[in-house]
């Protein structure tokens, strides 16, 4: 009979639990529709470990596919230094379990929505921006497309920051799995199309899509839509004008290049990911006040960008809800509200408990 890992201080761990005596056990991380994530102290490498653990009772056979190949393709990207290592895979009893690189300080939604953000800091957002775009270019040259692409799966580590959560990902160029992936951070194409339906998607500009908006997330700190759709105001007001988020955020011209040739609809156009890597570490100012400005100048940037689509003492939130993501509106008026519409023109990134 194989050891089981070490409880330590914690009544919440599964009934069975790995057969690794070198981890013991501290504290639950998160839970998911298919199972849970635990931290774990390694005794031998003195690091700290995720444990994602997956009850597999109950699972048909394609549902264990579908974990097997989210540890397959985890595994095949491994080794990178901004993608969280997958150490070990084991199946036990009625449990299937990855072990991997664990950060300690939480997520990059965490770090933009609670503690400060980046807002004003291009260096910060350069380092930060350039290590997911290495990760991402990884997974590339591998033939891997991750297809959820969003702060939540990005883990911080100090100033390193290292790509999770290979669950949705892909090795199909060309996909046809329509709406995977997070609302926020979903390409037109990939749900379905914006103009006139398509029969699928290029996954690997699917993902500048997604990193498209984690950089508006970086930079301003909210999101530029709820969903890049025809009935979304705010992306249809981009469409008409793709001007516009210069016209809400104090967004540079150089940032509202890239931007524009980032969400451009159509995906073959669309910037390549080596190409806005490198546009975006050679942009000398992500907003209209940036980082070579004064201090005042800096925080004038970011009192603007938290104040973009909320200007107005009779300005009042409204709360929207898309899976598990949350979102806070700020509508421009009253009016507006009260006839169920969204006049903010932009998303702010809110954690909800």
């Amino acid at each position: 009979m194989t050891p089981s890992l070490q409880p330590h201080n914690s009544a919440k761990h599964p009934p069975q639990i790995i057969h690794n005596e070198s981890l013991v056990l501290q504290d639950m991380l998160g839970v998911g529709a298919y199972g849970s994530v635990y931290k774990a102290y390694d005794q031998v490498s003195k690091q700290m470990r995720a444990i994602k653990c997956i009850r597999t009772t109950g699972l048909d056979s394609q549902q264990r596919v579908f974990q097997s190949h989210e540890a397959e393709l985890h595994s095949l990207v491994s080794g990178h230094p901004n993608i969280a290592t997958l150490h070990e895979v084991v199946e036990e009893d009625d449990f299937f379990y990855m072990i991997m690189d664990c950060g300690l300080e939480g997520d990059l939604f965490s770090k933009i929505t609670e503690r400060g953000g980046y807002v004003g800091k291009d260096l910060a957002i350069k380092s930060i921006f350039g290590q997911i775009t290495s990760a991402v270019m990884h997974c590339h040259s591998k033939g891997v497309f991750h297809r959820d692409l969003k702060p939540e799966n990005i883990i911080m580590f100090g100033d390193t920051v290292k790509l999770v959560d290979f669950g949705l990902a892909t090795t199909e160029p060309i996909s046809s799995d329509f709406g995977c992936g997070s609302t926020f951070y979903l390409s037109p194409e990939c749900q379905g199309g914006y103009v006139e339906r398509v029969t699928s998607f290029d996954s690997a500009a699917n993902d500048v899509w997604s990193l498209g908006v984690i950089l508006i997330n970086l930079v301003f700190g909210r999101n530029p839509w709820k969903q890049a759709c025809p009935r979304d105001e705010t992306f249809s007001a981009f469409v008409l004008n793709n001007d516009f988020l210069q016209t809400i955020l104090p967004m540079s011209d150089e940032l509202n290049e890239i931007i524009k040739s980032v969400f451009c609809l159509n995906p073959r156009k669309r910037l390549s990911l080596p190409e806005f890597a490198r546009r975006v570490q050679e942009c000398s100012s992500f907003t209209s006040t940036g980082e070579g400005s004064s201090s005042s100048s800096r925080a004038a940037a970011a009192a603007a960008a938290a104040a973009a689509g909320a200007t107005g003492a009779e300005t009042t939130p409204i709360r929207f809800h898309f899976g598990h993501d949350a979102l806070l509106c700020n509508s421009r008026d009253n009016k507006a509200q009260s006839q169920g519409q969204d006049s903010g023109v932009c998303v702010e990134l809110h954690s909800v408990a």
